[in-house]
């Protein structure tokens, strides 16, 4: 919601008031009252779903790696001992640090 939009609608609630009179403000204002409220309601959603978004993505991201890594580990283990373990671990907390910051 940009300023100019409230600014334009604010004007149109305060011609409308002067035109329809003193008996009519209640309604004008309430109705001005309600476009705002919707808005503001409508812009909390987004944000809540953005953030539902973002955690569901850093869950996966953190699972997937966690699944990616029991085959690495037995391979690191396998083949290159504790160095190898020890970079696969690095990696998982890279990979965890990578997606909760974006």
């Amino acid at each position: 919601m940009t300023d100019d939009v409230v600014k334009d609608e604010l004007q149109s609630a305060i011609e409308a008031r002067k035109e329809l009179g003193d008996e009519m403000e209640p309604a004008v204002i309430d109705a001005f009252v309600e476009r705002i409220e919707r808005r503001l309601a409508d812009r909390a959603d987004r944000s809540e779903r953005a953030l539902y978004r973002k955690r569901n993505h850093q869950k996966e991201m953190v699972l997937g790696s966690m699944a990616i890594s029991i085959p690495l580990f037995a391979l690191a283990a396998i083949f290159t001992g504790l160095p190898g373990v020890i970079v696969v671990c690095a990696a998982l907390v890279i990979i965890a640090v990578v997606s909760s910051r974006s």
